[in-house]
């Protein structure tokens, strides 16, 4: 049985894998600056033989034979990822082609099937309604697999990450634990499970308490929230905690205060495609493989690592 353990909290810069690089220099230059489009451009990578630097995985034969017929005859597997968010998703240096954490997990999944995966690149908060319409097979977004996402995907485990909240340098406001952002200006990402899940549960706690509510500033992607909080729009930022890390491990005006309520994310898939089997098969090849153990560590995201690839565990 996977048991969720929650890292350390890094609040201090500190060395960045290689191949974060060009993600490090991307958020630098672009922290402080525009949105990216709502929806970007579709880009492809990772075919069924891993060309795109991501470690050989063989093929599951048990999981292929799952497929469902439409998947076996196109041999493409379309998979919505959000934008910039490093280490997570964010683009190659000077290209359109996403990589990072997800984009590389999705690969393994299509070796293990057999198939190429096409990166579809969306705003988080579209992807459901994507993959109702049937722009999308699956999400490997970070998605946090709650009863209420259940009630139209499936969803099938493959790392865990917990939330974390970020502040300026100093902590001004002295925000060092969920509770703290009581009546505090939070930046969250439109749709993320911090907004849907923590969120309610802290206004609760903060209204049991006598104390006024979070005010939600909502944005697209969490570089607008760093960018915000930076120019003191807003006292804290609510996200998930690699991308937050990373964020501090990049920008000396912010630090991350507190990480907790660590759980699983999981690939996502409509309820009626017939996917998750195979899926679910291959991820259980792919958890404990050391290819899967290389994508995280390359991004500095091992102890993000899980051993068991549950099937619609709702978190």
């Amino acid at each position: 049985m996977n048991t969720l353990t929650a890292p350390p909290v890094k609040i201090f810069k500190r060395t960045v894998p290689a191949a974060l690089a060009a993600a490090a220099l991307l958020f630098a230059v672009t922290a402080c600056g525009p949105s990216a489009s709502s929806a970007g451009p579709a880009t492809t990578g990772g075919s069924a033989g891993g060309d795109t630097g991501v470690p050989a995985l063989a093929a599951n034969d048990a999981a292929v034979q799952l497929l469902p017929e439409s998947i076996k005859s196109s041999k493409v597997l379309r998979v919505a990822i959000p934008t910039n968010e490093p280490p997570t998703q964010f683009y190659r240096e000077g290209t359109q082609e996403m990589t990072g954490a997800n984009p590389d997990i999705a690969r393994l999944i299509g070796q293990a099937l057999g198939v190429s995966v096409e990166i579809q690149v969306a705003n988080f908060d579209s992807i459901i309604p994507g993959i109702a319409a049937g722009r999308y097979d699956m999400t490997v977004s970070s998605m946090t697999p709650t009863e209420k996402r259940m009630q139209v995907l499936d969803f099938v485990d493959y790392m865990q990450m917990g939330t974390a909240i970020a502040v300026q340098s100093g902590n001004p406001h002295g925000i060092d634990s969920e509770a703290a952002l009581c009546g505090k200006n939070v930046g969250l990402l439109t749709g993320s499970y911090q907004l849907t899940v923590n969120v309610p549960a802290t206004n609760a706690a903060c209204t049991a308490a006598g104390k006024d509510v979070i005010h939600t500033n909502e944005f697209q992607d969490t570089r607008q929230a760093i960018s915000a909080l930076t120019s003191g729009r807003l006292d804290a930022v609510l996200a998930d905690q690699p991308i937050l890390n990373f964020a501090s491990s990049q920008n000396p005006q912010v630090v991350v205060a507190a990480a907790y309520d660590f759980a699983a994310v999981g690939v996502g898939m409509p309820k009626d495609s017939g996917l998750v089997k195979s899926v679910g098969a291959a991820l259980a090849t792919v958890v404990t493989s050391d290819s899967y153990r290389k994508v995280l560590g390359k991004y500095g995201l091992d102890s993000s690592a899980i051993t068991d690839a549950r099937v619609n565990f709702a978190q």
